[in-house]
């Protein structure tokens, strides 16, 4: 696959098609196939007291740079807080998650290599937005997750959302 110009040279400062991820925005910065499929980056505005489900990749690599408020992460059995201008490594393959657990809103730029997970942001915000009976949305985001190599283990979530505070993705 060839690398031709990106589709926009400059993306701005809220700029970019989002989704809402019941707590964790998906704002679009630069897609996989701008990059020839080397990677993608999005950016994830998180509400305060927010924790997404611990999961793992079994095809990507993810980076994130804080760039406001704080974030809690566990990659395997590592834990750690991380402040603007920290870098986080989450290896594909090592169950991690990330939480906010401040009452401020934080933000995080994520780089994914190679690129294609970001269609299942892209595929599970609809999902999410949509009105319909639980048990089948529960079934659509798990069919997206084995369609996108990606796993769900819910071992760490009571204990993270105990000790912070915290609210999974979506839940009231």
């Amino acid at each position: 696959m060839s690398v031709g110009p990106p589709a926009r040279l400059v993306v701005g400062p809220g700029e970019g098609p989002s989704v809402d991820l019941g707590g964790l925005g998906v704002v679009f910065k630069v897609w996989g196939e701008a990059t020839g499929g080397a990677l993608s980056v999005v950016e994830h505005p998180m509400e305060a007291r927010r924790l997404v489900p611990p999961h793992v990749h079994e095809a990507e690599d993810e980076l994130s740079y804080v760039l406001e408020g704080t974030f809690g992460v566990r990659v395997g059995e590592l834990e750690a807080l991380a402040g603007p201008g920290s870098y986080i490594y989450k290896p594909k393959g090592i169950l991690h998650t990330f939480w906010n657990p401040t009452d401020a809103p934080a933000r995080l730029i994520e780089l994914i290599f190679p690129a294609g997970f970001e269609h299942f942001f892209e595929s599970l915000g609809p999902v999410n937005a949509s009105p319909g009976d639980p048990a089948d949305l529960q079934r659509q985001r798990e069919d997206l997750g084995r369609r996108y190599r990606l796993g769900f283990d819910p071992g760490w979530v009571d204990d993270l959302k105990a000790r912070y505070g915290l609210r999974l993705l979506g839940e009231p």
